[in-house]
């Protein structure tokens, strides 16, 4: 039984990786599984990159290193929610090529690129048989979902991929998702929110399970999604009841889109994913905990999983059942008790016992006897985290009155140096041609922005026209993606957003010559469909004036003057080595907001270990440098006021639209600036703002997790790996942990009885032992983690036949702070 954890190795720096495989592993992952990003490895053709964040072979051993395997899925068409699904843009221009279907020109490219990755692995032996991690491999990539709109060349195009691949004499298993129509000698694989009723094409394969999504992805405006764990572990539960042997979560670990591989149209730059890592590296509590448990009872029922040749179904119940497996000539049993229904608790009788199961969850029995976890029983401590300012670690004072003056004015900067971006033509290299020019065919995704520039010429009788009959003029784009922003005479007069909409917008011309710019951007390549090569970017149909004297005016195949891309991004003025004779000037108050502005500081790195993050809410929407490294695109567009829930009920099937937060705020405001891309000091921050922003008030800021918080009953499990098949009675325990670095400060609430509320909404019920807090302090203050049996025996009774709970709140604070100093003094 194989527990695979998702990590896509781009998506965190090299000096990020040994902790977040340790993380998996300590989760209870058996496996790394990890999509293979061509793109990256081959910006321009023939040129491989496996450096910095895409050294992969560094990656693959470092998963091998710490005794773990891996999930190799080379795809090369990844989706992802990464820039063009993974393929590099150069593909695009190759004569004649169709995408992935029954095309010489991209099969060609397609198999010089897999063949690479696997020459590549074999050579510095990371395959299995060679005593490396590799045990699986992964050809195409959810192909099934698009197969139709290829027809029969689809078809032929499925067995060309598998034969090829094998052909490559890899040595492992290759493995296709969604593909039902995979061969006999690939295993076809499920992805989705839940895989147990999944049978593979042949009862001579494995049932995989490679993509359980564990979260989902945010678009630019959108909510953030989240998926409780209660439902999480329920789904891998499931899997692993009704036959699975291999579930991987997509994603363990998600990470962040750095520079401009974040996908399209319009995903944020954090591929957190609620994930349970997040995307900074720190644990997502309660959900990295609870599979944790999780996946130490599943590994508990192992050896009766991989002994029975299949499972004893027992129905216990109209929407109750269990699956009992029993190895062989021996005494193993294991088995799993499962409550489908999404609105009641059932009590069943099993084997001549009684348990009770919440709704939609299951109990996992690893002797048949004993009910070790329960996916809805949630015993593990909730984190909460504060994204807050500490003291740079340029700071003379460490002491609290420091910190008290720092976190009025935790800004990045007080001076800014400003640089005006010129508006339309900058370069040498414009040119101009008759029409609409498609705009990756000429950007070559080089870069996110495109002019197109062109003139028009307004009479005396059409100003004499407008004025008579009260007409304004009217700009019309047909279909435009994703966004353009709209200038007549080197003034900006509107913009618009979205995925291939009308573009209406009134325009104010004068007599004589007037310049139309259109300044069209890119926020991320389609990475998911069919034909993604032919989707393009900019504008399509016509471009029009309405409203003249002698009707309207046709501007779709007039002279149109085309720059690519900015004059700073040419003159790369984010670099750390950037020409300081440029034409920067110190920035005042009174000149923001302002459009197309380059913007530069230098900031101090915040002490300590915690992750960094710029708070970048005061701006529009944009890119941002450190020290040359490219951090992402930003943009503060606001979430809908409405669609979030209150409370967040784990019951009943999951899909994206359900347990949506931050509702009527910026999809996202906090940008990951990984530590290893920081100095001490004089870190060079570089910003190009489109629409206007105030650079003065974007912020550094660590995330840490400041509260821990956890609520178990009586009537909860013992930790899982305090089990034994020798069956000694123990008491739930609860077990609060701050990050490493940081000890538990106060016992802000506790009570033993009957609390209500939630985590940092905590309050006393009804029955409350009085020792609660004293009890908790003595054993949990100053430590970094504390555990306390959750009984009478520890508590007193304070209300007799009744179940009781035990709530706690926590503070969290840095081990190097005054408090802890004055301890250790005592």
């Amino acid at each position: 039984m194989l527990i695979s954890a998702g990590i896509h190795y781009p998506r965190a720096t090299p000096n990020m990786w040994p902790d977040l495989i340790a993380k998996s592993k300590e989760g209870g992952a058996d496996v790394i599984q990890t999509y293979v990003f061509w793109s990256g490895h081959e910006p321009q053709r023939g040129q491989y990159n496996f450096e910095g964040r895409y050294d992969l072979v560094k990656f693959v051993k470092l998963v091998g290193a710490s005794g773990l395997y891996l999930h190799l899925r080379i795809g090369p068409y990844v989706c992802a929610e990464w820039n063009f699904g993974g393929f590099p843009v150069w593909l695009r221009d190759i004569p004649g090529i169709v995408f992935r279907t029954d095309n010489e020109p991209f099969k060609e490219e397609m198999k010089r690129f897999v063949k690479k990755i696997v020459d590549v692995m074999r050579e510095e032996s990371l395959f299995s048989w060679q005593g490396g991690p590799i045990i699986m491999l992964q050809i195409e990539n959810e192909y099934g979902n698009i197969e139709d709109s290829y027809g029969q060349k689809g078809k032929d195009y499925v067995k060309w991929a598998a034969k090829m691949a094998v052909g490559l004499g890899a040595g492992v298993p290759w493995v296709m998702c969604q593909q039902t129509d995979a061969p006999e000698y690939i295993i076809d694989a499920c992805n989705g929110y839940y895989c147990d009723g999944f049978k593979p094409n042949s009862n001579k394969k494995p049932v995989l399970w490679t993509e359980n999504w564990d979260g989902w992805y945010t678009t630019w405006g959108g909510r953030l999604p989240h998926r409780p764990v209660e439902d999480l572990a329920f789904a891998v539960a499931r899997f692993y009841q009704r036959g699975g042997s291999f579930q991987n979560y997509y994603m363990f670990f998600g990470g962040t889109n750095f520079g401009r591989t974040s996908g399209g149209p319009n995903y944020v730059t954090s591929y957190d994913y609620d994930a349970p890592i997040d995307e900074y590296g720190l644990l997502s509590q309660p959900k990295w905990g609870h599979l944790k448990e999780l996946h130490a009872a599943i590994k508990l029922c192992e050896p009766a999983l991989v002994a029975a040749e299949s499972a004893q179904y027992i129905k216990l119940g109209s929407m109750q059942e269990a699956h009992v497996y029993r190895g062989g000539n021996t005494s193993i049993c294991s088995a799993f008790l499962a409550n489908i229904d999404e609105h009641k608790s059932s009590t069943v009788q099993f084997l001549g016992q009684s348990y009770t199961l919440p709704p939609w969850s299951v109990s996992i029995l690893p002797d048949c006897k004993t009910s070790v976890f329960n996916t809805a029983k949630v015993g593990t401590q909730t984190s909460i985290k504060v994204v807050d300012f500490e003291a740079t670690s340029s700071a003379e004072s460490s002491g609290p009155e420091h910190l008290m003056i720092q976190k009025q004015v935790p800004l990045v900067s007080e001076s800014w140096m400003a640089l005006k971006e010129p508006i339309g033509v900058w370069g040498g290299d414009n040119f101009t041609v008759q029409g609409i020019l498609e705009h990756l065919n000429v950007t070559k995704d080089q870069t996110d922005y495109l002019w197109y520039i062109t003139r028009v010429y307004v009479s005396d009788e059409d100003i004499a026209h407008w004025k008579e009959n009260t007409i304004t003029p009217l700009l019309k784009i047909d279909s435009m993606r994703d966004v353009v922003h709209i200038f007549i005479n080197g003034q900006l007069i509107g913009s618009a957003k979205g995925d291939w909409v009308e573009v209406v917008q009134q325009v104010q011309l004068k007599q004589g010559y007037n310049d139309l710019m259109l300044f069209s951007e890119t926020v991320g390549l389609q990475n998911y469909g069919a034909f993604i090569e032919k989707d393009g970017a900019g504008f399509k149909g016509n471009i029009t004036l309405t409203g003249f004297k002698n009707g309207d005016v046709n501007l779709t195949y007039s002279p149109w003057t085309y720059q690519v891309g900015l004059k700073g991004e040419f003159q790369k003025l984010y670099a750390t080595d950037s020409d300081e004779s440029s034409d920067w000037t110190n920035l005042t108050h009174d000149e923001v907001p302002s459009i197309l502005s380059w913007y530069k500081t230098y900031f101090d790195s915040p002490g300590g270990k915690d992750p960094v993050v710029l708070d970048m809410s005061s701006m529009g929407k944009g890119q941002a440098w450190v020290n040359g490294h490219h951090i992402g695109r930003y943009w503060t567009l606001v979430a809908p006021q409405d669609g979030c829930q209150e409370t967040c009920d784990y019951r009943g099937a999951y899909n994206s639209d359900k347990c949506q937060t931050n509702c009527g705020k910026p999809t996202q405001i906090w940008y990951h600036v990984p530590r290893s891309w920081l100095n001490p000091s004089d870190n060079l921050l570089v910003l190009f703002e489109e629409t206007g922003g105030n650079p003065f008030e974007i912020s550094v800021k660590t995330v840490s997790v400041g509260t821990v918080c956890a609520h178990v009953s009586e009537d909860y499990y013992p930790p899982v790996e305090t089990w034994s098949h020798l069956n000694r009675e123990t008491e739930p325990i609860m077990e609060l942990q701050c990050e490493d670095g940081y000890i538990i400060a106060s016992i802000e609430f506790a009570s033993y009885g009957t609390p209500q509320g939630t985590c940092q909404v905590f309050s006393v019920g009804n029955c409350h032992a009085p020792t609660s807090s004293s009890v908790l302090s003595k054993a949990c203050e100053g430590k970094n983690s504390c555990k306390i049996e959750v009984s009478n025996s520890v508590f007193g009774d304070p209300c007799p036949r009744t179940v009781k709970t035990l709530a706690v709140e926590a503070k969290c604070e840095p081990l190097s702070s005054s408090w802890y100093a004055g301890l250790s003094e005592m």
